[in-house]
């Protein structure tokens, strides 16, 4: 049916797109255009949509090269749909291009590209728009926090949302998320609490989604206790709730509480979903809860078979490995009903680790440098296996290998929370601005006598 104007013909296009029928959108556009029906500002924001929608990127070039015929580039409404577009296609330099075409460019202009450059990993230059933009808004903000926080740029995301509340801009309930979970990756429990004490500020009752950010921030700082108040506070709580409380008695080595927890989440009539039995699996690993665990898996196989995935098999041979099962392990491994990847044989030379199980170590170690020959941390566990065995020469032919191939490890870190700041230590590490008086103290203490009274009262 040819249609006789723009606004019933942009309504169309708009009720194909809404429905999910993205091409028969972009079609309809090009019979409008055939009709001789010229498109405005709205038709474009339109079908640029489904164009993302469709994630074809030659649609929104043939698109981008209407809107210049029509003159509408410098269009704001225009140039945001197309910003749009190209960040999400992942064409940044097409997505400047357009902002660039933009006249006055708004918040919404501005935030489209902050968000394309945040998932394309280009952090140095969203920060630089967002701190050359005009104006901005809580949706703005929350897009650098939350890009900072999935970039895994924590202290940049906590320092984000204190400048954020410091200008004013009220927080919305998507804001604490991110925020909690950048807290929890540092492990900053003050700085945790501080941010849990501005959403009740802000909001008195907090939603669910705050609610299951704070127990698991709570329980990824150590403080279960917290962790389980925030959860037993909680007005609401759904699968999520209880996946957040069971991954965090599983982090603390609570094994029973986790079975416990489980115990009453299916009392409610919640059925367990991937992450619920990844979380009591791993309870049960680390709490030696070798029977138990490996009940919920078969369980799982026959009830909900829809919900195992690769990682819940990992999790049963490190469960059976770290219990000395080893043959159990193997014939896990054997009928598993695909072809494992590294991570299974890592998980079975973790169990030769805590077993001095040389033999199985050496087969299980050779599997996995056929499978990926430059994967340092095999070379490394099977080092570690040799150490604990005693065999000091094959510990030396490893770390010689590993010079050799030149392979670097990655240095583990530990980290204590000082009136609110984390401050994290590397192996020989002299970074930190008072190197000199913790290494003094560190001298003092190792050199203080065992009859001496201890350096730190």
């Amino acid at each position: 049916m040819p249609y006789r104007d723009v606004v019933s013909a942009t309504a169309a296009i708009g009720a194909l797109s809404r429905r999910g029928k993205h091409r028969d959108a972009v079609a309809l556009f090009s019979q409008v255009l055939a009709d001789g029906v010229p498109p405005n500002n709205f038709t474009f924001g339109t079908v640029l949509r489904s164009a993302t929608a469709l994630r074809d990127l030659r649609v929104g070039a043939q698109l981008h090269a209407c809107v210049a015929k029509f003159g509408l580039c410098s269009n704001v409404f225009v140039g945001s749909a197309l910003v749009d577009h190209y960040a999400k296609m992942g064409a940044m330099r097409e997505a400047q291009g357009a902002l660039g075409d933009t006249h006055e460019p708004n918040v919404v202009s501005y935030t489209g590209l902050i968000n394309g450059f945040l998932k394309n990993g280009m952090f140095e230059d969203a920060l630089r728009l967002f701190r050359c933009m005009p104006e901005r808004n809580v949706v703005s903000w929350n897009a650098m926090i939350g890009g900072c926080s999935q970039a895994g740029l924590n202290e940049e995301a906590v320092r984000l949302f204190l400048v954020m509340c410091r200008q004013g801009v009220r927080p919305t309930e998507s804001t604490f998320p991110c925020v909690l979970t950048s807290v929890a990756n540092a492990g900053a429990l003050g700085v945790g609490r501080s941010v849990h004490a501005s959403a009740i500020k802000h909001f008195g009752r907090l939603d669910v989604y705050v609610g299951n950010s704070l127990v698991s921030c709570y329980a990824r700082c150590g403080s279960l206790e917290d962790s389980v108040l925030v959860f037993r506070k909680m007005e609401q709580k759904n699968v999520v709730s209880w996946n957040a409380l069971i991954c965090g008695y599983a982090r603390n080595g609570r094994g029973e509480e986790a079975l416990g927890a489980y115990e009453k989440m299916r009392a409610m009539g919640m059925k367990a979903d991937n992450v619920t039995l990844l979380g009591l699996l791993f309870a049960c690993n680390h709490a030696g809860l070798v029977d138990e665990g490996y009940s919920l898996f078969k369980t799982a196989q026959v009830e909900q078979p829809g919900i195992l995935k690769p990682d819940h098999y990992a999790c049963v041979v490190d469960l059976l490995s770290r219990a000395k099962r080893f043959d159990d392990a193997k014939r896990f491994l054997e009928d598993l009903p695909f072809e494992p990847g590294i991570g299974f044989w890592k998980a079975m030379i973790g169990g030769c680790q805590i077993h001095w199980n040389k033999d199985l170590a050496e087969s299980v170690a050779r599997r996995i440098q056929a499978l990926d020959p430059k994967d340092t941390s095999s070379y490394i566990l099977l080092s570690n296996v040799y150490s604990a065995a005693g065999s000091w020469q094959s510990v030396s032919m490893i770390r010689r290998q590993i010079k050799e191939m030149g392979l670097k490890r990655i240095t583990g870190c530990s980290w204590i929370e000082v009136q609110d700041k984390a401050h994290v230590f590397f192996n020989g590490d002299h970074r930190h601005p008072q190197n000199d008086e913790i290494y003094m103290m560190l001298e003092v203490c190792l050199n203080t006598d065992e009859d001496d009274e201890h350096c730190l009262v």
